[in-house]
C-alpha cells in the first residue's frame, strides 16, 4: 500500500511539472493560415502580422488590427473600424504553430484555436 502511495505521488509531482512549450516569439511575426467552421463549413483563412498591425484574409474579407502586446505569449488586437478588442494567448507552439485561446476583451467564454505560420 506505502509502495503504491509513493509510485502515485512520484507520478502526480512529475506529470504537476509539465508545461507545454511556449517559443512565443517565433509567432510575433509573419504570415500565418487557420481553419474555422461556418454554419457546419470548414474552411480556411489567413493573416499576416507585424510587431503593430495584423491583417485577416477570410471569406473575400480584409481585417486589419493593430496589435498592443501584454508581454511575449499575450497581445490584444483592436479593429480599426468597429474598434472592438480580442484578448489574444497563446498557449502552446511547436516548430511551425501555435495554440491560442481568445476572447472579447470583458468577456468570460473563450475560444481555442491553432494558427500555423506559412512562411
Amino acid at each position: 500500500m506505502i509502495k503504491r502511495l509513493f509510485i502515485l505521488l512520484i507520478f502526480v509531482t512529475i506529470s504537476s511539472c509539465y508545461q507545454p512549450d511556449r517559443n512565443c516569439k517565433d509567432f510575433k511575426t509573419g504570415e500565418f493560415s487557420f481553419d474555422y467552421v461556418v454554419n457546419g463549413e470548414a474552411k480556411t483563412g489567413r493573416f499576416t502580422r507585424d510587431e503593430a498591425f495584423s491583417v485577416e484574409y477570410y471569406d473575400s474579407k480584409i481585417d486589419s488590427a493593430t496589435v498592443k502586446w501584454i508581454n511575449d505569449c499575450e497581445f490584444v488586437l483592436q479593429d480599426i473600424k468597429t474598434k472592438s478588442s480580442v484578448h489574444m494567448k497563446i498557449l502552446a507552439t511547436t516548430d511551425n504553430s501555435y495554440t491560442f485561446e481568445y476572447s472579447l476583451v470583458g468577456e468570460a467564454k473563450k475560444i481555442q484555436g491553432t494558427a500555423t505560420k506559412t512562411n
